[in-house]
C-alpha cells in the first residue's frame, strides 16, 4: 500500500501522517525516514520538534538523499518525511529530473508499505528565478508521479485531511 499526505507548510500533514501509519500497522514499529538536513538554527529547532513528537514509536533513519537504499531491505511500513526536502537535497547534490523521478519512481514501485509527505507548492506565484521555477516543476511532476502510483492521497488544510482518493 503507497499513501501521500500532501498539503501546505504547517497544514499538519506529518503528523496525520505518523498517525495514520501507527493506526494502520499497530503491530509493526515503522520506519521514520527523515529526509532533511539541517544547515541552520531554525530548521535544526524544527527537526527537534519532529523527533520529540515521535519518540519510541518509530525506528528513525536519516537519509537525505538516497530514499530506495534506504528503504529497499525494510520489512516494515517506511513514512518518508519528506520527499519536499528529499527533492531539495537531489538539486541541491546536482542531480538531474530524470535521475531524481526514476529514483522516486522505484521508491513508489517498491514492494512494501510506503508513506510518503509532500508540500504542496504549486498553489503560489510563479518564482522569479530559474532555481525556484526549477524546483516548483519537480515538485509539480513529482506530486503527480505520487498520485499516480499511491493507493490513498489525502490533502491536508488545517490539522484536517481530505481523502482525494
Amino acid at each position: 500500500m503507497k499513501t501521500l499526505f500532501i498539503g501546505g507548510v504547517k497544514s499538519g500533514k506529518s503528523r496525520l501522517a505518523e498517525a495514520y501509519i501507527l493506526q494502520h500497522y499497530p503491530n509493526q514499529k515503522p520506519i521514520y525516514l527523515a529526509t532533511t538536513e539541517w544547515l541552520d538554527d531554525e530548521m535544526r529547532q524544527r527537526i527537534a520538534i519532529h523527533q520529540a513528537r515521535r519518540q519510541e514509536q518509530f525506528i528513525t533513519v536519516e537519509e537525505p538523499v538516497n530514499l530506495l537504499a534506504a528503504i529497499q531491505n525494510a520489512d516494515c511500513p517506511v513514512l518518508i518525511e519528506c520527499v519536499t526536502m528529499w527533492l531539495n537535497n537531489q538539486l541541491y547534490h546536482g542531480k538531474t529530473e530524470a535521475e531524481i523521478l526514476a529514483e522516486l519512481e522505484a521508491v513508489l514501485q517498491w514492494s512494501g508499505d510506503v508513506v510518503l509527505v509532500h508540500n504542496e507548492v504549486g498553489f503560489g506565484i510563479i518564482p522569479d528565478n530559474a532555481l525556484a521555477r526549477q524546483f516548483v516543476d519537480l515538485s509539480g511532476k513529482a506530486a503527480q508521479l505520487m498520485g499516480q502510483y499511491c493507493d490513498r492521497v489525502y490533502f491536508c488544510s488545517a490539522g484536517l485531511m481530505l481523502a482525494m482518493k
